[in-house]
């Protein structure tokens, strides 16, 4: 079943949201999937922009708290690919989460990516 507007929605409000922290880019390394880098890392997958069968993104949280609260979301799972054992988790965006919380999980990742000096540049703003 095809999502929601709600969903492409709360992508386009996460991915606005990671292109204003410091430093950071979007680049396509897999055809039409997005990622969001800081310094050539990637801190938020945000898979293809048109995905209307089951559009989510993956986020790495450290925080155990935090982690555990993400995994608790209809859909959400440990990120394939074996970055699930390093704190990746992927969440639908057909699950309800409210943007605001979300976008706290794309800066918690990238807090735990981005050098010292960005993060220090985003806490003086």
């Amino acid at each position: 079943m095809p999502a929601s507007p709600a969903p492409l929605t709360a992508r386009a409000k996460v991915r606005d949201f990671a292109l204003g922290l410091p430093g950071t880019v979007e680049e396509f390394p897999w055809e039409d999937d997005a990622v969001i880098k800081v310094n050539k890392k990637i801190f938020v997958f945000l898979g293809a922009e048109g995905n209307v069968e089951s559009p989510g993104i993956s986020v790495k949280l450290k925080d155990e708290e935090t982690h555990g609260h993400a995994l608790a979301v209809p859909g959400a799972a440990p990120t394939g690919y074996g970055l699930g054992r390093s704190g990746w988790v992927s969440v639908p965006l057909t699950g309800g989460t409210p943007v605001d919380l979300l976008c706290d999980w794309v800066e918690e990742s990238y807090r735990t990516i981005a050098p010292k000096r960005l993060v220090a540049r985003l806490d003086a703003d």
